[in-house]
């Protein structure tokens, strides 16, 4: 080997070992610094609210901050500036079918939830753009809202530690979507359009070759939005016709008698329905048959 080749073979062993040591010293400061991190538990930390209402499923996920003895709104979060409507990231909602806010009619879709808080009134935001942390700051565009409504400030007895949000009031066609922090609570209605799908599922299967329990998913749905008495009547006696004496049959017609005031039938229905209920060991129905008998026996009384 020449002195210049022995010379290059002594500079590369001692690049290489450079290399390894430098690549080694990397390494152990990688790990070494993985190791050393703590995970944190988060002063705000994460919820998700899942709520069913009618045929919609409302999605929320959202940061709970606490109260911790300070004074809220006006200070922690001040007057006539964007919120985020908790901490962190922005407060994300999903609807899987359209729906309504006062009047704002918004297509199926994830938005994210900002508020600008005053003393009595406040003006909500539903946000086309998920893209800010938190309350966006200078990046949030008032152009790329979906829709603004204003709501009342409900100053409310009731203390709340962690900011909540939650729902009330739920019926197949509505619900209340709730804020409530410290003393200040929110209310936001909203509406599906739970009817009007219902609508055309009835007349479908109606169209197709209906069971007794289509005729009784049918009447049920009827008695329960209280509407359509008479036609669900039709329906459960056709229910009835094609399966025999059912207790929950009788007890779902024994209420649309009720509503059309047909008390003695109903009466009668309930009767049907207490009987086959206690047969099968169901005690809740004939609890409830026999309340519904005391109460429509007064009423009966007092229309004669």
């Amino acid at each position: 080997m020449s002195r210049w080749n022995a010379y290059q073979y002594s500079y590369l062993k001692i690049d290489s070992a450079y290399v390894k040591k430098t690549v080694f010293a990397l390494l152990l400061l990688i790990v070494n610094s993985t190791f050393s991190q703590l995970t944190h538990p988060k002063a705000s930390p994460a919820a998700t609210v899942i709520q069913e209402v009618g045929l919609t499923t409302i999605t929320i996920t959202y940061s709970r901050p606490t109260v911790r003895g300070r004074k809220i709104f006006g200070d922690l979060v001040p007057y006539g500036r964007i919120w985020r409507v908790g901490a962190n990231a922005s407060t994300k909602v999903t609807f899987d079918t359209p729906f309504n806010i006062l009047g704002n009619h918004l297509p199926a879709g994830t938005y994210a939830l900002y508020a600008f808080p005053e003393e009595h009134e406040w003006t909500i935001v539903f946000h086309k753009n998920l893209t800010h942390w938190g309350d966006g700051r200078k990046a949030y565009k008032a152009e790329e809202d979906a829709f603004r409504v204003k709501v009342k400030v409900v100053n409310t007895p009731t203390f709340q530690e962690n900011f909540l949000i939650s729902f009330d009031a739920i019926t197949h066609n509505q619900a209340v979507m709730i804020w409530h922090w410290a003393h200040t609570r929110i209310e936001i209605p909203i509406e599906v359009a739970t009817k009007a799908t219902m609508e055309k599922q009835i007349a479908t299967k109606l169209n197709e070759k209906p069971t007794a329990q289509t005729y009784y998913e049918v009447a049920r749905y009827y008695v329960e939005q209280e509407m359509e008495y008479a036609k669900a009547l039709t329906y459960l006696n056709k229910a009835i016709a094609m399966k025999g004496d059912t207790y929950y049959f009788y007890r779902v017609k024994s209420l649309a008698e009720a509503a059309l005031k047909r008390y003695t039938a109903a009466i009668s229905s309930a009767k049907k329905s207490l009987n086959l209920a206690a047969e099968q060991g169901k005690d809740e129905f004939v609890r409830m048959n026999q309340k519904s008998i005391v109460l429509w026996r007064e009423k009966r009384r007092k229309a004669n």
